[in-house]
């Protein structure tokens, strides 16, 4: 047999593999891989990648804020506050009473912990609610608070995961850091002194002197709260500090404010 001839033969003789049928099992099974794939990168979104961009964009928020009241006309000096200014007793001013916030509602007061980075600078809002307040990236005034600086108990709550976790490093704060809370007026330095884990049921860390019903107001406190573990809601991670000074903006940043090693 020529060439010629057995080339169409060859040809006949090749038959081509069968398509293999889309089944229901296929089909479910790739929609359900791309399905992973998308709640992947949806929790990576909110977990890291989301939460890098969201603290970023809060602390940028705060610092344009401080910005803007420091070209603000200065309030007056206020009173030196009562049984301060001894050899042992450094003075440090009266502080401004202020109005408790709404719930919701920026405060016109705002966070810096210089442990947490010199750029850390978050805003403080009414309610200790995911929807109004905490999920807005916030740290959240807990209802009945005392106010900063004044006798009682100054207390916040904010997320430690998800929405730009304002209070993730909650458990890095050393004895002595300064907590501050900027306003208009100036800055309330409170200092750090301990840390504990409480069940979420423990509303008596929130008390007047935390944890003490009954005591009669005496100290100037605050108190700081978020979920713990991380990315879980089990128990509650508490943080507590004692008032140290307000500085009048008029006198400039506090000291308190300078980064630490």
């Amino acid at each position: 047999m020529t060439d010629a001839v057995a080339a169409p033969a060859r040809r006949r003789g090749r038959r081509r593999a069968p398509r293999r049928r889309a089944t229901f099992g296929s089909v479910l099974g790739e929609l359900l891989l791309t399905a992973g794939v998308v709640v992947l990168l949806y929790v990576a979104w909110q977990m890291w990648i989301g939460d890098v961009i969201l603290s970023a964009a809060a602390n940028d928020r705060g610092q344009a804020i401080s910005r803007e009241w420091a070209k603000e006309p200065a309030p007056s000096l206020p009173a030196i506050a009562p049984g301060t200014g001894t050899a042992t007793v450094p003075a440090w001013y009266e502080p401004p009473v202020m109005t408790p916030p709404q719930n919701g509602v920026p405060w016109g007061a705002q966070m810096h912990v210089p442990r947490w980075g010199s750029d850390y600078n978050v805003q403080i809002a009414g309610g200790v609610t995911r929807p109004d307040t905490l999920d807005h990236g916030w740290i959240g005034v807990y209802p009945n608070s005392g106010m900063p600086g004044q006798v009682g108990n100054f207390t916040m709550a904010a997320h430690r995961t998800t929405w730009g976790k304002p209070f993730n490093q909650l458990d890095k704060l050393h004895v002595g850091d300064a907590i501050v809370i900027e306003t208009p007026q100036g800055w309330y330095t409170y200092r750090f002194r301990t840390l504990e884990y409480v069940t979420p049921q423990s509303v008596d860390v929130l008390f007047s002197v935390p944890q003490e019903p009954g005591v009669a107001d005496g100290g100037r406190y605050i108190t700081l709260t978020a979920c713990s573990p991380l990315y879980s809601l089990a128990e509650r991670i508490v943080a507590y500090g004692v008032f140290d000074s307000f500085q009048p903006r008029a006198l400039g940043a506090p000291a308190s404010l300078k980064a630490v090693g």
